[in-house]
């Protein structure tokens, strides 16, 4: 898994990768241990798909998950 989005030393194209990667760390990876890799790649998509796309709030959409805001701007 490659983490950069871009060039280095370029802080602002890598912003929001490395502050959705340091989330995933600090809210999943850091708090488990796996013992296979498919027990992490399972864990890191249901962590996207089923708690950070769904369920976590985020203050950048108003305290909404994305798919709530996704729907609400939808029906706008």
């Amino acid at each position: 898994m490659r983490q950069s989005m871009s060039r280095k030393d370029i802080c602002w194209d890598n912003a929001v990768s490395e502050s959705f990667f340091h989330t995933l760390k600090t809210e999943l990876i850091h708090q488990q241990t796996f013992q296979t890799r498919a027990q992490v790649k399972q864990a890191v998509f249901e962590y996207i798909e089923v708690f950070y796309n769904r369920e976590r709030l985020h203050s950048a959409n108003g305290y909404l998950s994305p798919v709530n805001y996704e729907l609400r701007h939808q029906a706008a």
